[in-house]
C-alpha cells in the first residue's frame, strides 16, 4: 500500500489531479496508522502466569492463573494461547475482548500423565489493527516449571532383621568399633588387593580384614534403582521403569515414616538423594520426590557395579532385567552377611512377551543362592503394596513367589 500511495502521488503531480493525490495520501497513511494503534497495544499488555501447586502427582490437578494487564485492545480483541506440553493436556486459548484498568485473571487447570518436569509456556498473542494490515506476536509470559512427581502408594510392614525401620545400624553391619582409628573393615575375599589389610583387625579377629576403599554412609538403607532404557520394557506411563520409579518413591517414603535413614542410588552409583543424615536429606521426601520426578532412563546397557552399592549396610532394590554376568558382580560386591532385599520386574510382561529372552526366575535363583530375598513383580497390574508384604514376609518364610 506505501509504494501503490507513492506511485499514485507521483501521478496525480504529473498528470496535475488533486482527487488522486487525496487517495494517495489515504493510501500511505493508512499503513502507517495501523502500524502506530498496534504498536500501541503491542507495548501496552503484559502477563504474568501463576502454577498452584508447583509440584503435583501424577493424575492430580494444578490450576494455572494467567495474571493479564493493559490498556485498550485492538478492536476484535485479543487471542492469547499457553504453550503446554502433550502430557500437561493441550494448549488453552483465550480470546479478551476488554482488560479492566486493574487487569484479569484466566485461569484453566492441567493434569499431568506422565511424571517429569513440565514446562508451561511460553504465552503468546498475536496483535494486530483493525484494518488487518499489520500483525504482532509478542510473548507475554516465558516458562514456568511444574514438576509431575511418581504416585506413591501407602505400604505396610517392614522387612524382619538387620534393624530396618528402627533408625540404628543394624548388627550385622561390618563396622570398626572405637578404638579401631576409626576404620571401616570388612572381612577378605579372594582378589582383594593385600595392601588394604588391616592388620590391627586381622590381629583381633585372627582373621584377614581389609580396609573399605569408600566409608561407609551413616544411615539405614540404600535403595537401588535400576533405571537401565535396556532393562525395561513398555512405553510411557505404564512402562516397567515408571512401575520401578513409583515403587522406589513409595518404598523410600514409607522407609521415611517408620524413622529410617534412606539413601537413594541408581544402578551406576550415582546418589540422588540421602547422605550422611538428615541435613544431607536423609529423612526428605521432597528431595527423594524431586529427584525421581527428575530421572531419565540410562542408556547403559547392562548393569555393572565397581562398588558396593549399599556401602555395607542394608539394600533394597528394584531391578529391570538383569543377566547373569550381572548377578555375580552384584553379589560379589555385596557382603553375605548384610542384608541384599531385591524387587525383580518380570519386564516381558510389561510388553505382553512370553519371556522375551528373559528369565526372571533364573535370575531371581542366583540372588536367593547368594544370601538375597527376591520378590517377582509379574506385570503392570501388579500392586507395588502387595509385591513390598510379600518381601516382607519373604524375610521371614521364604516361599519363592510371584506377584502377579
Amino acid at each position: 500500500m506505501l509504494a501503490a500511495g507513492v506511485a499514485a502521488g507521483i501521478c496525480a503531480l504529473v498528470l496535475d489531479e488533486r482527487d488522486l493525490l487525496r487517495v494517495a495520501a489515504f493510501v500511505v497513511a493508512l499503513p502507517l496508522l495501523a502500524l502506530l494503534l498496534s504498536s500501541r497495544v503491542r507495548f501496552g499488555v503484559g502477563a504474568r502466569r501463576q502454577v498452584v501447586p508447583p509440584r503435583v502427582p501424577v493424575g492430580a490437578t494444578a490450576a494455572v492463573e494467567l495474571h493479564v494487564t493493559g490498556g485498550r485492545l485492538p478492536v476484535g480483541g485479543l487471542v492469547l494461547e499457553d504453550d503446554t506440553p502433550h502430557a500437561l493436556g493441550g494448549r488453552p486459548r483465550f480470546r479478551l475482548d476488554a482488560v479492566p484498568r486493574h487487569g484479569t485473571i484466566l485461569e484453566y487447570s492441567v493434569t499431568p500423565s506422565l511424571r517429569g518436569i513440565h514446562h508451561i509456556g511460553p504465552l503468546r498473542t498475536r496483535i494486530g489493527d483493525p484494518f488487518g494490515l499489520s500483525e504482532f506476536e509478542r510473548e507475554l509470559a516465558d516458562r514456568s516449571r511444574l514438576v509431575a512427581l511418581p504416585k506413591v502408594f501407602t505400604l505396610a510392614g517392614l522387612p524382619a532383621g538387620s534393624g530396618l525401620g528402627t533408625g540404628e545400624d543394624g548388627t550385622t553391619r561390618l563396622r570398626a568399633g572405637h578404638g579401631e582409628d576409626d576404620a571401616t573393615v570388612r572381612q577378605y575375599r579372594h582378589g582383594d588387593d593385600i595392601r588394604r589389610v588391616h592388620w590391627k583387625s586381622t590381629a583381633r579377629r585372627d582373621e584377614l580384614m581389609v580396609r573399605v576403599e569408600e566409608r561407609p554412609w551413616h544411615g539405614g538403607v540404600t535403595v537401588l534403582l535400576d533405571r537401565r532404557s535396556a532393562a525395561h520394557r513398555g512405553s510411557g506411563a505404564r512402562s516397567s521403569v515408571e512401575w520401578a520409579i513409583s515403587a522406589v518413591a513409595s518404598i523410600c517414603l514409607h522407609l521415611h515414616q517408620s524413622g529410617q535413614q534412606v539413601r537413594l542410588v541408581t544402578e551406576d552409583g550415582q546418589v540422588l538423594a540421602g547422605g550422611a543424615g538428615p541435613s544431607d536429606g536423609g529423612h526428605d521426601d521432597e528431595a527423594v520426590l524431586d529427584a525421581l520426578a527428575a530421572v531419565r532412563s540410562s542408556p547403559q546397557r547392562d548393569l555393572v557395579a565397581t562398588r558396593d552399592p549399599g556401602n555395607g549396610h542394608e539394600l533394597i532394590a528394584v531391578l529391570g532385567e538383569t543377566t547373569t554376568a550381572a548377578v555375580t558382580e552384584l553379589t560379589k560386591l555385596r557382603p553375605q552377611e548384610t542384608r541384599s532385599l531385591a524387587l525383580l520386574l518380570d519386564v516381558g510382561a510389561w510388553n505382553g512377551e512370553n519371556g522375551g529372552g528373559f528369565d526372571p526366575w533364573q535370575t531371581a535363583r542366583r540372588l536367593r543362592a547368594a544370601g538375597w530375598t527376591v520378590v517377582i513383580a509379574g506385570g503392570p497390574r501388579t500392586s507395588i503394596a502387595e509385591v513390598w508384604q510379600r518381601l516382607c514376609r519373604e524375610t521371614t518364610s521364604p516361599d519363592s513367589g510371584v506377584v502377579t
